[in-house]
């Protein structure tokens, strides 16, 4: 363990360091001579062979386009929360929401090529936040309601494979992020080369500091849930049934995607932690706002149902 502060940071802020733990793809387990004080000795065996990362613009532009999609989402979560429909409202559901038809192609694209999205807002850092919005914005905005029903079904079997996409591209990233964090703060160098480290437990795929992971079961209710709600579209028997099973798959989805906008929180790398809390609180922001919008509906029907 690194347990000199002034020597822990030396070693965070190398940037040679940071670029071999945090992109390295494979670590190699080598036969080590002192058993006692370094049973387990690895060393970065590959990296990603890419030329390097993308210039500060390209961050830029990711981050751009995903405030301006967490912005529709929200301004459309408070339109439908004051009942307003119009047309203003429909242009943005269609063309700027997370899971719409042209953002989400776009944020699928950033998440793609996340490992050399890595100067300025890194995607393992805001990668985890990208993906719960658009899990998010897929949960509480269904925007092609309006559509006939192989129209509705194409456009939400769309959103559901580009979800379990995002999910795999945005592992691909954090996945070596999060095994390089943890060889980094929970080993001793060896001197050996730059990335040879000696550990007292074996180094797994992920590491065993953060257990976020992008296709994980969070992802999986918020694509029952659009199955489903496809489900209950096209058929005509057995609703009551498709429809509880939905209900209950969509309330769970949602305490497992605030579970782990808490969970991001409290248990990040110390990089660019502002960054991540920020991003994790409005994301709790939106579902603090979809909670409340539910509520309302749910007094407002027991309302009419109570002047019946």
């Amino acid at each position: 363990m690194i347990r000199n502060p002034a020597l822990a940071q030396h070693v965070w802020a190398q940037e040679d360091i940071h670029q071999t733990f945090f992109k390295c793809t494979r670590w190699q387990l080598e036969e080590t001579m002192d058993p006692i004080n370094c049973p387990y000795h690895y060393f970065c065996d590959s990296t990603y062979p890419d030329p390097g990362n993308y210039p500060p613009a390209v961050d830029v532009l990711v981050f751009c386009l995903t405030t301006a999609s967490y912005l529709a989402a929200l301004i459309s979560i408070l339109m439908e929360m004051y009942g307003t429909t119009g047309r203003t409202c429909r242009l943005i559901r269609r063309y700027l929401l997370p899971s719409g038809p042209v953002s989400l192609p776009i944020i699928l694209l950033a998440l793609a090529k996340g490992h050399r999205i890595n100067t300025l807002f890194p995607i393992s850092c805001i990668g985890p936040s990208m993906l719960q919005l658009i899990q998010i914005s897929a949960l509480a905005l269904d925007i092609n309601t309006a559509e006939k029903n192989i129209k509705y079904a194409f456009y939400n079997a769309s959103t559901i494979s580009a979800i379990l996409h995002a999910s795999l591209y945005l592992d691909s990233t954090i996945l070596p992020y999060y095994t390089g964090f943890d060889a980094l703060v929970s080993s001793t160098f060896s001197g050996e080369c730059i990335s040879c480290v000696c550990r007292r437990e074996v180094l797994v795929v992920g590491g065993k500091l953060i257990s976020y992971r992008g296709w994980s079961l969070t992802t999986f209710l918020v694509v029952g849930t659009l199955c489903l709600r496809i489900i209950c579209r096209l058929s005509t028997e057995n609703k009551g049934k498709t429809i509880l099973i939905k209900a209950t798959l969509e309330n769970s989805g949602w305490i497992f995607i605030a579970t782990d906008c808490v969970y991001l929180i409290a248990n990040s790398p110390p990089e660019r932690s502002l960054s991540r809390a920020a991003a994790s609180s409005g994301l709790f922001v939106l579902i603090c706002l979809h909670v409340l919008r539910k509520a309302c509906t749910c007094l407002m029907q027991w309302h009419s149902r109570c002047k019946k």
